[in-house]
This record gives C-alpha cells, structure tokens and sequence, in this order.
C-alpha cells in the first residue's frame, strides 16, 4: 500500500523530532561544565567517605614523613660539611 505525500512527511517530522530529541540529550550528557560538577561531587563525597578520610590521613602522614626525613638529611649534610672543612 503506498504512502501518501502527507504520512511521509509526517514520518519524516517525527524522525526530525527524534533526531533533536537525542541530539539534545547527548549535548547534555556531554557538557564539560556538567561532566565538571559531577566529577568535583564524586570526589567530593568520597574524600568525605570513611575511605577517603583514611586516604587523606595516609597522604598528610606520608608527606610528614617525607619531610622529616629531608630536613634531617640537609642537617646531617650540614654537620658532614662542618666537620669537613674544620679538618682543612
């Protein structure tokens, strides 16, 4: 049974429609600004997540000891060259 002029374009409108419909939601899905805040929010809860507070205190205790472990090493360093050039 053939189409009439009028149902084609009707398809043709709708398949349109849809066509805006999905464009509009992929636009949406993909907007950096969103993806952005929906990144900074994931993040957010999980540092604020019994994980995540564990996380950050391995991190602070880590750079502590980091730290630490260099301004020790500079004064050894520091005494080393005293007691080197005292001997000259």
């Amino acid at each position: 049974m053939p189409r009439s002029p009028e149902q084609i374009q009707q398809e043709i409108d709708a398949a349109r429609e849809s066509l805006a419909a999905t464009l509009d939601e992929l636009s949406y899905r993909g907007s950096p600004k969103r993806l952005t805040a929906q990144g900074k929010a994931a993040a957010l809860a999980f540092l604020q997540s019994p994980p995540g507070t564990a996380l950050i205190g391995a991190v602070g205790l880590t750079m502590a000891l980091v730290v630490a472990l260099k301004v020790k090493h500079s004064r050894d360093r520091k005494s080393v060259r005293a007691t080197t050039t005292r001997r000259r």
